[in-house]
């Protein structure tokens, strides 16, 4: 894919949704450092549930350690792998304490030593807690770069490199959060939704569908 048609892309995309934000629910960096752990494996829909209940009684790395693993289990239980998460979440809550007086780190090394947090989690904290310009690769983002041509790789990390090289300046720091609305809600991973796909005649996915016949 040519410089042109990225531009065209993410200026059309920015058109249609100027300020993209998560759909995860959060009130801090904190919060949203709890609710990335839980959204590994899990829809944002679930984890905003489980944390609507549980921020209502510990928000805090303190608050939520006093809980203990078993505490903590009892908030999350209807999200999946959450007896994993309890730990990591735990862990993370008395690494924050002990390291970095209770606030999470802005630096993705720092992030990275936290339980349960790797490259994935820490780019969406760098981005969508302190404005950083990275890319946050899920499996939405990984099936639209290569689907359509915007920045192909047979790894999650190539993705995010070629994206980080690819995407004009002006909208990187937007861009993994266009990214994942486009495949979460247009470029499906069975049948996307080419028809009414507002970039689909710069996409360079050659199976596109088809209007279905009335």
């Amino acid at each position: 894919m040519n410089p042109a048609k990225r531009l065209e892309i993410f200026t059309r995309l920015r058109a249609a949704n100027p300020a993209p934000r998560t759909e995860l629910v959060y009130r801090s960096p904190f919060e949203l450092l709890v609710a990335v752990i839980l959204s590994a494996q899990a829809t944002d829909k679930s984890v905003n549930k489980a944390t609507a209940e549980l921020y209502r009684v510990a928000n805090t790395p303190a608050s939520i350690l006093a809980l203990g693993i078993d505490g903590l289990s009892g908030y999350i239980r209807t999200i999946g792998l959450y007896n994993a998460k309890a730990k990591n979440i735990i862990a993370t809550c008395a690494a924050l304490i002990e390291r970095h007086g209770g606030e999470v780190p802005h630096s993705r090394e720092a992030l990275e030593q936290l339980p349960g947090v790797g490259r994935k989690t820490a780019n969406v904290v760098l981005n969508t807690a302190f404005g950083e310009p990275t890319m946050a690769v899920d499996t939405h983002i990984f099936r639209v770069a290569n689907r359509s041509g915007i920045a192909a790789g047979k790894t999650v990390r190539a993705v995010e490199d070629r994206l980080m090289k690819f995407v004009p300046p002006e909208f990187l720091r937007d861009a993994h959060h266009w990214l994942i609305l486009h495949g979460r809600y247009t470029c499906l991973a069975r049948t996307p939704a080419c028809p009414t796909c507002l970039i689909a005649d710069l996409c360079e996915y050659r199976r596109k569908t088809k209007p279905a016949t009335p």
